[in-house]
């Protein structure tokens, strides 16, 4: 955290929230002060998280101000203080409210949990990747110390409840999470990536390749790189589904763990 008690974005523009951590438990977990008196009516805690996530989704974390959702809310700024004491807390609420979105794939809609683990983790790794195109903000936080609320614990629930058939012991379904959500972040931050260097630059990925093309044919022909000339037209389709593939072969991993689980315990 800044000394002004405000977000600090690394070099690499990443940040983290954490402002005062007492203060954001205490908003996640209703148990602060609530404000008696001043503030517009019909502010509320709930209302100014829903508009810094439109205004983060929209904009990015760089729009997001307590100035800026003042405006949004049609309020004084000194009225918010009056619920959040910053941003930092403010994107500890953020992130507990999307960490917390349920499994959204149809064979998990709603909530519920899914009877087969490999579903599951189908279900959880395709929410993950929704919530990372809704809230592409996500990417630039830094999630290593994220201060957990309700709805981060429901949704931690949830996965871990779904995962209990395949009969791992708890740190390997920690490792089974983990595993999934870095190989669709790693994914998303990819495209992401691509995203804005379009929006940077102005130059389609078409544009971009087309203009390495002369040197990449001639760097082909040349004999140096036998193994990539040698590759079919398609090997870098846009239209081979990456995602699909990982998350398969991530499954198929899984399955072979939980197979010699349960071998060891029938022969132990």
């Amino acid at each position: 955290m800044a000394k002004d008690g405000s977000t600090a974005a690394a070099p690499d523009g990443t940040t983290t929230g954490s402002g005062d951590i007492a203060r954001s438990l205490e908003l996640l977990w209703g148990t602060g002060d609530r404000p008696s008196r001043g503030p517009r009516p019909g502010l509320t805690l709930d209302r100014i998280v829903t508009a810094a996530i439109a205004v983060a989704d929209a904009e990015g974390l760089a729009a997001v101000s307590m100035r800026r959702l003042s405006t949004e809310l049609g309020t004084g700024t000194m009225s918010l203080y009056r619920y959040v004491p910053g941003k930092a807390e403010l994107l500890d609420l953020m992130l507990d409210r999307v960490l917390g979105e349920p499994l959204s794939d149809e064979r998990g809609r709603g909530g519920s949990v899914p009877d087969d683990w490999r579903v599951a983790i189908d279900a959880m790794a395709r929410t993950y990747l929704d919530n990372l195109r809704r809230h592409p903000w996500l990417l630039k936080i830094n999630q290593a110390r994220t201060v957990l609320g309700p709805s981060a614990l429901r949704g931690l629930e949830l996965s871990l409840t779904a995962l209990r058939s395949m009969g791992l012991r708890d740190p390997e379904l920690i490792g089974v999470i983990i595993t999934v959500n870095s190989f669709v972040e790693g994914l998303a931050r990819t495209r992401g990536d691509a995203a804005e260097a379009v929006a940077q630059t102005g130059l389609s990925d078409e544009e971009f390749w087309d203009s390495q093309r002369p040197y990449l044919e001639r760097a082909m022909l040349s004999g140096a790189y036998p193994m990539m000339a040698g590759m079919a037209e398609d090997a870098f389709s846009a239209e081979f589904d990456h995602f699909a593939f990982g998350l398969e072969r991530l499954i198929a991993g899984f399955e072979a763990l939980v197979a010699e689980r349960t071998a060891d315990r029938a022969t132990g």
